[in-house]
């Protein structure tokens, strides 16, 4: 499907993006750090296992394998291993979604707000953003471990919001999973289901939970 720019933006003062699987492709650095981190410590990577961290925080993410897995290191130790592990696929393989970063400078352009509400963490969201040279683009940066709550919650999304002095109404949101399009719908904002490979499978609910759906980036003309 394609629309207009200018429909998209008509009213909105922000613009707020979920960042892996939305703003990046990058969905598939956690199958392979998670299938690692597991085998480790002597584990498989269950076959739920996605489906049931799907839009937890960092953090929350952290506690989850922590209790799970009876994981002995404490959760500040499991994030700084993840963030170690992820680190270079972030800065060095992760590319930005087609057309997002024509996307991005457009909106910049016509002093539109520009806001990352993500699930991951600060040191990997601004490590992909500035090796794809887009970290300028951005007037904030928004984790759901500031927020307190991860996706479906609104927490995150109202905080961006916040941050950016913009009314929820006036704001336009971009995600790739049910979760993040349920968090941005609760907190008033219109919200774009992006394509992605991981969630091809929600393809359906996706469409029926976003009030838009694209492909990628060049959908919007």
């Amino acid at each position: 499907m394609e629309y207009s720019y200018n429909e998209l933006l008509k009213g909105k003062k922000a613009v707020l993006f979920d960042l892996d699987g939305t703003l990046v492709d990058s969905m598939w650095v956690w199958r392979d750090i998670d299938i690692d981190f597991l085998s480790a410590i002597g584990r498989e990577l269950p076959d739920d296992l996605q489906k049931c961290i799907e839009g937890m925080s960092f953090t929350e993410t952290a506690e989850y394998f922590k209790k799970r897995f009876d994981i002995k290191d404490d959760v500040e130790d499991i994030k700084i291993k993840w963030n170690k592990m992820a680190y270079d696929k972030y800065t060095s393989e992760v590319k930005l979604k087609k057309g997002a970063k024509e996307f991005l400078a457009r909106l910049k352009a016509d002093g539109i707000l520009v806001g990352i509400a993500s699930s991951n963490s600060m040191t990997l969201i601004e490590g992909a953003l500035k090796a794809e040279g887009v970290l300028e683009y951005f007037d904030a940066i928004t984790t759901a471990c500031e927020a307190g709550a991860g996706k479906p919650a609104p927490d995150i999304y109202l905080l961006a919001a916040k941050k950016l002095d913009a009314a929820p109404e006036k704001c336009l949101v971009f995600e790739d999973i049910p979760m993040g399009i349920m968090a941005g719908n609760a907190a008033g904002m219109t919200t774009v289901a992006v394509e992605d490979d991981y969630s091809k499978g929600m393809r359906d609910e996706k469409i029926k939970l976003a009030s838009y759906y694209i492909e990628d980036y060049t959908n919007i003309k």
